[in-house]
């Protein structure tokens, strides 16, 4: 059996599970299994001794076949509950029924164990597979033990167990033709995890001094726990650092990402600023448009300024006009002078003086 033996065998792989006639699976799902009666199975039905053949065949739903199963089952684990749910599927209708040694029956032939018989009984009754739980179960099965309990097969692992002066306590059970094999679990077992707590212990005594466990409790001398504080005192400072230098990290990432943003938009309102001065002040821009169109409104709206000297000192009219033509009157009229206030002061004469001399002048221009 898994609890008794401490190797390794082979891998094992999860059975299909057949239908419980009896119904103890459904019980076994729904509550705790039961603890065996001191006096053994009692039944008015007369208990017929089965062969492999005809259990596997199956029997009537009041008669399951009884199947034992025996070992010391320390730290339960995941190994003794597949050796477990074998035992219970190795024939159609079982009714498993577990051996546990105990405490002083287990530190003779065995070893001192991590949990007491108490937890191992309790342990027990919480598995799946388990019908039934027998106290302080015998190291060696003998043919009182085996008619008590009214047990047809007995389930365990085919290596040869030697413990207690014998090569394999199981022999004469296999002898007899009342012995069925199971296969064990690789990788894991009692002794596995000893040996980790083992390797690792001052790990688990420095967490059980953090959660409040005294060196006492832990049976650890007084430098060994100062060492072991000192140790997690280092461990939390680590700690501290290693989160300081993540948030480092986290901090100078985020920044670098919003300064990769800043310079971002920074190049694209650049781009879109250079865009629009040029488009305004550029060769082809609006800014010359505009210029060019309010020079022409300029030049549109200000006169051309007439040239210097009157109409008669023109060439043309020096041609066509000769000093001989002008009336002898014009001529001979004296220059105005200040004594000369009669004519200057007589508006109708200095209106015919000048329409004479215009119409004198249209004459000889034609």
């Amino acid at each position: 059996m898994a609890g008794k033996r401490r190797g390794r065998g082979s891998n094992v792989q999860r059975q299909q599970t057949p239908p419980d006639r009896g119904g103890g699976r459904r019980r076994a799902l729904r509550e705790p299994a039961t603890f065996a009666k001191s006096t053994g199975y009692e039944t008015t039905i007369p208990h017929e001794k089965l062969t492999i053949a005809q259990a596997r065949r199956g029997t009537p739903a009041n008669r399951p076949v009884r199947v034992y199963a025996d070992g010391i089952f320390d730290l339960f684990h995941s190994g003794h509950a597949r050796a477990l749910m074998q035992a219970k599927n190795v024939f159609p209708n079982t009714h498993l029924i577990v051996g546990v040694c105990s405490d002083e029956l287990t530190h003779k032939y065995k070893g001192y164990t991590v949990m007491t018989e108490a937890e191992r009984y309790e342990a027990l009754l919480h598995c799946r597979y388990v019908d039934e739980v027998v106290r302080d179960a015998p190291w060696t099965l003998t043919p009182e033990f085996l008619q008590k309990h009214k047990i047809d097969f007995v389930a365990h692992d085919d290596i040869p167990y030697t413990s207690a002066g014998s090569e394999d306590v199981y022999k004469h059970i296999k002898e007899a033709g009342m012995f069925v094999a199971t296969q064990r679990t690789d990788g894991i077992s009692t002794s596995d995890l000893i040996t980790r707590i083992v390797r690792d212990y001052d790990i688990y005594v420095r967490r059980n001094l953090q959660r409040g466990y005294t060196a006492r409790e832990l049976n650890v001398g007084f430098i060994n726990e100062k060492k072991y504080r000192l140790q997690n005192q280092v461990d939390k400072m680590k700690e501290t650092v290693r989160t300081v230098e993540e948030k480092s990290k986290h901090f100078v990432y985020r920044v670098e990402e919003k300064s990769q943003d800043l310079i971002h938009k920074w190049e694209e309102k650049s781009r879109e600023f250079i865009g629009n001065f040029l488009e305004l002040f550029g060769p082809d821009g609006a800014w010359h448009v505009i210029q060019e169109r309010s020079g022409r409104m300029l030049q549109a709206l200000s006169p051309y300024s007439s040239p210097r000297g009157s109409p008669s000192s023109s060439p043309t009219r020096r041609r066509s006009v000769s000093p001989d033509s002008f009336p002898s009157s014009a001529s001979a009229s004296p220059p105005s002078s200040p004594s000369s206030k009669s004519s200057h002061s007589s508006p109708k004469k200095g209106k015919r003086s000048s329409f004479k001399a215009a119409s004198t002048y249209s004459r000889h221009v034609q």
